[in-house]
């Protein structure tokens, strides 16, 4: 059991430590050699774990859907779509893997890497949420959850290209997802539904019950 426990420490140190060098750096300026230093274990180790650094991306690039809380079930399942997106947003300034991650997926380098699987994860995410609030009066008639989870996926990461290539980083992310869904749900969200549902910046935070110190 510890040497259990041993090797999925490890796996994890290096998966973390490869996000955060894929984040810095991008797919094809990355080395190996760095991942190790950040990691602090040799070689042997992370091949133990990853057959190559391409392995290794697509282990960080899978990672995007599962190192993100899954965001509390609303009663109000337009609310809960909502709080997928702003969690996500809240997640990219403090989680590594996740921006480690999302760098991946929207990086034009290392053409070998398979990047559809997380834009096809929240996909069917934000479908199968919208259909929920669809099934329960929650959307206008003519709002088609088949149209809107893709064209959402889409927008954030449009949002994630222009916020690193305008300031480096993504802190701004959850205010330009929260102006996304000012202007898209009325739309497409009954206005009784409307008036009751909390879009502002800081809502994933708050969906996740994290006070403003990280508690």
């Amino acid at each position: 059991m510890a040497k259990q426990d041993r090797a999925i420490r490890t796996r994890q140190a290096i998966l973390e430590a490869a996000a955060a060098v894929f984040d810095e750096r991008g797919y094809e300026a990355a080395k190996l050699s760095d991942i190790l230093r950040l990691a602090q274990v040799t070689k042997g180790a992370l091949y133990f774990h990853f057959d190559s650094k391409e392995d290794l991306a697509h282990a960080v690039i899978d990672a995007q859907v599962s190192v993100v809380p899954t965001a509390p079930p609303q009663i109000s399942k337009v609310q809960e779509f909502v709080d997928v997106g702003m969690v996500f947003a809240h997640r990219l300034t403090c989680d590594r893997v996740l921006s480690g991650s999302v760098r991946l997926t929207l990086d034009q380098g290392g053409h070998e890497l398979n990047r559809s699987g997380p834009y096809r994860e929240w996909t069917e995410i934000n479908l199968r949420l919208l259909t929920a609030a669809k099934e329960g009066g929650e959307l206008l008639p003519h709002a088609d959850p088949e149209e809107i989870a893709p064209l959402v996926v889409g927008s954030y990461a449009g949002l994630n290209l222009m916020t690193h290539a305008l300031e480096g980083h993504r802190s701004s992310m959850e205010r330009w997802a929260s102006a996304l869904y000012h202007h898209l749900l009325p739309s497409i969200v009954v206005p009784s539904v409307l008036t009751m549902l909390d879009l502002e910046p800081g809502r994933g935070a708050r969906a996740l019950g994290v006070s403003e110190n990280g508690s």
